[in-house]
């Protein structure tokens, strides 16, 4: 997600904004984008993480569409807390997952 008063010509760091909690992307905050450049933040990844992973729970409905994947899904599916349209699937969730811990840059650990 892109910050709405963002200038498209001079696009900036902060100007990235995760969708699911709408934190902007910095130095402290490493993201994952998805499709279209849907982005996820590496603190809404560990809660997506433990909740559809660890804890094997699902807080959207089968069939919803994935805001990572743009892809109606039958997998467990986590909906962010703070913004209900906006959905990831199981799938992208690993994905995101294993491309962060393998960033060496961005200090991100798959919790336990």
């Amino acid at each position: 997600m892109h910050n709405p008063a963002a200038d498209p010509d001079n696009m900036q760091m902060t100007d990235f904004w995760c969708d699911f909690c709408r934190s902007p992307w910095s130095e402290g905050r490493p993201m994952v984008e998805g499709h279209q450049g849907s982005l996820i933040c590496g603190s809404c990844l560990k809660v997506a993480y433990v909740e559809t992973l660890v804890s094997k729970t699902s807080s959207a409905p089968a069939g919803s569409k994935c805001s990572l994947c743009l892809e109606e899904r039958t997998d467990r599916l986590w909906r962010s807390p703070m913004h209900e349209d906006v959905i990831a699937c199981e799938r992208c969730i690993r994905q995101a997952s294993t491309a962060l811990s393998q960033d060496p840059d961005s200090g991100w650990n798959r919790p336990a």
